[in-house]
């Protein structure tokens, strides 16, 4: 399923939209500080919750092996920067974790889908991953993602596409 839709997606090869969030310690941080570095920005639904914390616990026993790679690993929700802090203390996180308390990032991403029921009614996070080049160019996007086993998958996208980087 995510490989099939990563294929189709229309994010691939465009420039990354730009975005400063507050991390878990309410200190920006904006795509553009990141230039030269691969970065991957995968959206998730609510901290401490089942996929989520799979999602966050994956990416943090992996960091090591992205920053081999000179990736940043970020993850964004709409939970506040309290709500981070509470999350990566208890499950003792090494990801930095943004928030997008309006969604406006995660919009433009494709990652949030408004309510059918219009107005008022709260939409939804679309569980998804990008990975950015160092040029700031989306060089791969899983527009629906399976939380287990996730962070593997993109540690392997990234490495191939290091090796078809010059």
């Amino acid at each position: 399923m995510e490989a099939a839709a990563s294929a189709r997606s229309p994010l691939i090869g465009m420039p990354a939209p730009a975005f400063t969030l507050a991390d878990q310690d309410e200190r920006p941080v904006s795509l553009s500080s990141l230039r030269g570095r691969w970065v991957v920005v995968y959206f998730y639904p609510r901290d401490d919750t089942p996929g989520c914390t799979c999602q966050a616990s994956e990416f943090t026993r992996l960091l090591g092996r992205f920053h081999e790679m000179d990736a940043e690993v970020l993850g964004v929700s709409a939970d506040p920067p309290a709500r981070h802090r509470a999350f990566i203390k208890k499950f003792d996180l090494k990801v930095r974790l943004l928030s997008d308390l309006d969604h406006g990032i995660m919009a433009r991403y494709g990652a949030w889908a408004e309510s059918p029921l219009g107005p008022g009614h709260p939409g939804r996070v679309i569980r998804s991953t990008v990975v950015i080049d160092p040029d700031g160019v989306i060089r791969h996007h899983w527009p629906e993602v399976i939380p287990w086993g996730h962070a593997m998958r993109v540690r392997q996208k990234l490495e191939d596409l290091h090796a078809k980087t010059p």
